[in-house]
Parts: structure tokens; sequence; C-alpha cells
């Protein structure tokens, strides 16, 4: 059958249109092109592809690449694999380098969320106007059911992106649809670090606890809890006066109170100069466990933790945190979590005028940006503080 208009609609040639689409009460603006892959042997008609982003300029070069490839007889129709066949391959075939607990926190998303939502859609079908719906859909209540966090989203986000970025990566989608997708704002929760007389009154509480070393570390030094549970005594140095955090004790997934050892979070280890006072806590506690041992006789477990029972068996992390939620309601603090303490270390570290730079490597954070965003609120206070005391210092040297 002839095909008529060919000079309007030539193989590899396009069109771009900026579209706006309403749902759900909810405006979207996006960028669409669609570009003429071929015809339909039986028809004539026009076989087409289309390309959504946010920019104009984004779908062009989306449809360009599309182009050069139809026209040098290289290009590939989409996958007909829906999204659910597809996350299905990705959990089995590409996180075999991922921490147990992420690809259990990957596939509760999918499974929970994303699959339910969107399995059955086809791969090539997917665009943002979709995605973003889904994403919509999750923050509103459903019945008895409230919407996802802005955070948790932001996570469902994160976990389809990396798939999607991976059919990318092995030729089932051209883009990721999802990166024109807005997400919701994610407001940080207000850290709420210990005060002076907070630390002072905990202090006294655990003189004596059999986890007094443990939560003394962590008030002093800022380690997470799976870190603090899984330190062994390779890591500290008392000639130096230092501690290697390399490694952080995690639950095994499918195993509640079975723990693994794992790397340290992101992977990277990091050292930190130990105040005095907390040497000579590690040196005591050392002795105490070393009759410990003595005393246990062959029953000793033989694992070098740092903190461990009776027997060398690595204390729970779980038990950790159910005694400290004791301690703190013992004091008058009951809303008091286990990683204040690592606030309250972060707080009193940086006025007490230690760089941004030192506290995020002794926290571990990624860069020092997030130690920023965390606890900016502190040093805008400290800047504060600064010009009051210069204002006084003006006062007193004009007035003289």
């Amino acid at each position: 059958m002839a095909r008529k208009n060919i000079s309007r609609g030539a193989q590899g040639s396009g069109t771009i249109r900026k579209k706006t689409v309403t749902r759900n009460e909810q405006t979207y603006t996006y960028w669409e092109a669609r570009l003429t892959t071929g015809y339909d042997p039986g028809t004539g008609r026009q076989i087409q592809r289309s390309f959504s982003g946010k920019t104009q300029k984004e779908v062009r070069e989306k449809m360009q690449a599309a182009a050069v490839e139809v026209n040098a007889g290289t290009y590939k129709e989409p996958s007909k694999m829906t999204l659910g066949e597809w996350l299905d391959t990705w959990l089995n075939e590409y996180l075999g380098g991922v921490k147990p607990m992420t690809v259990v926190n990957y596939t509760q998303h999918v499974e929970n969320h994303i699959k339910p939502a969107l399995g059955k859609t086809k791969l090539c079908q997917l665009d943002a106007p979709k995605i973003q719906h889904f994403y919509n859909d999750l923050q509103k209540p459903h019945g008895d059911t409230p919407g996802l966090a802005a955070k948790t989203v932001k996570c469902v986000n994160g976990v389809l992106h990396k798939a999607l970025q991976q059919a990318v990566a092995v030729g089932y989608l051209r883009f990721n649809p999802a990166d024109a997708c807005k997400l919701p704002k994610v407001v940080r929760k207000e850290i709420k670090p210990l005060d002076n007389a907070d630390i002072s009154a905990f202090l006294k509480a655990i003189e004596g606890h059999c986890f007094e070393a443990i939560y003394i570390l962590t008030l002093f030094t800022g380690l997470r809890r799976g870190e603090v549970c899984g330190l062994t005594w390779d890591c500290i140095d008392f000639e130096k006066g230092t501690m290697t955090i390399n490694k952080q004790l995690q639950n095994i997934p499918g195993q509640p109170g079975a723990y693994r050892l794992i790397s340290a979070k992101n992977g990277k280890s990091r050292t930190i100069a130990l105040p005095s006072t907390v040497i000579t806590i590690l040196k005591q506690h050392k002795i105490q466990q070393t009759l410990a041992r003595l005393q246990a006789g062959e029953l000793w477990e033989n694992s070098d933790f740092v903190f461990t029972n009776e027997v060398g068996h690595h204390v729970s992390p779980n038990s950790v945190y159910n005694q400290y939620k004791r301690i703190v309601a013992s004091i008058g603090l009951p809303q008091a979590r286990f990683h204040d303490l690592r606030h309250s270390y972060a707080v009193a570290a940086i006025q007490s005028g230690d760089d941004i730079k030192t506290v995020q490597g002794n926290l571990g954070h990624a860069t020092a940006s997030f130690t920023l965003d965390v606890y900016g609120h502190v040093t805008d206070q400290m800047k504060q503080n600064s010009a009051a005391r210069m204002e006084k210092f003006i006062e007193k040297v004009s007035g003289e």
C-alpha cells in the first residue's frame, strides 16, 4: 500500500510540543516529542515513539539521539516487558553488591507500593505524568490508611529511579521517565539533643549500669547504635588515643534477633580522636571484661567485641535501646531517642569550636553540607552570639 504525505512524516523526522494535563485537580506541564521510527508493513501507517521531559531542550536531545539510530538503521523498539517483570529481574540480578538490609528495603517498596500501582504497565508506556500521579497518590489517605510521608515517597522514587536507570543501561528504555517527576519537599524534623542539665542527669542515672560504657562512648563520640554495638578491640588504639569505625552490627534480614557485621554506613571507615575521659573509661571496661572472661572460663566466646555479655557474646542493639528508653523515662525524658545522643555529641562539638569538616568526619556524614543542613541552626546561633559579643566589645572601646 502506497504511503501518503511521506515528506511530512519521513522516517527519522519528529515533532515537539508542550503539553498540559490535569489529574485529580492538579495540573502538570511537560514537553513531548514524537519521532517516526518506521512504517507498519501491513497498513503503511507511521510507527511513532514519544519522549517526555521537563524542558524542550531535554526532549529534543532524546528525540535527536533516537533519530540518529533510526537513520543509521540501528534503532530498536522498546521492550514490551512490564514494569513488574523488570522489577523482579532487577531485584534478583542487579543488587549483588548492595547490603542485605538495603535489598530488604528495596523489596518492600517494590512489593508494597510500586508493583500494586504500576506493575502491569509496560515499560514503553511508562511516562513521567503516570509516575507523577503515582507519587501524588501515595501521599493521599485511603480510607483509614494515612498517606505516606514525603521522605517515604522520596525513598520509593529512589528505588524506582534506580530500577529504571538500569533498564536504560541494558537498552529496555531510552531514557528514565522518573527524571521529569517532582518530589514532595521533605521537611527535616527538628533535632532534640540533650541540654547540659539533661546530660548531667543522664550520666548520673547510668552510673553502675551494665551499658554505662556504651552510653558514654555514644554520647561523647556520636556513634550510631549499630556502630557502637559492632565495635571490636582491634579498632581501639590506646597509644594514639583513637578509634576506627569500619563496621556495624545489623540484624540479618528475615531472622529476628540474629545479627551480622557489615561495612560502615556509606562504605567508608573513619578514625576518631578520643577524649582522655573516654579512653580511661574504655581501659576500665577492658579490665572488667577480662575479669568476666576469667570467670566464664571455657564458656567465654572469643568474639573480640568491645561490648559483650557475661560470656563474651556481643550485646543486642535492641537491648541497648530498650534499656536506654527506661533510663531516660526515669529522668523525665520519655521522648528522648537513642539517636539523640549522637545529636547531643554533634551540638556539643560545634559549640565547643570544632569546625564542621571535623564534625562531619567524626559523625561519618557523606558531606559537610549535609552536616550543616542538620546542625545549621547551631552555627546560626553561634554567629548571633559572636555578633553580640562584638557589639559589647564595640560599646566597651567606644566608651573609653
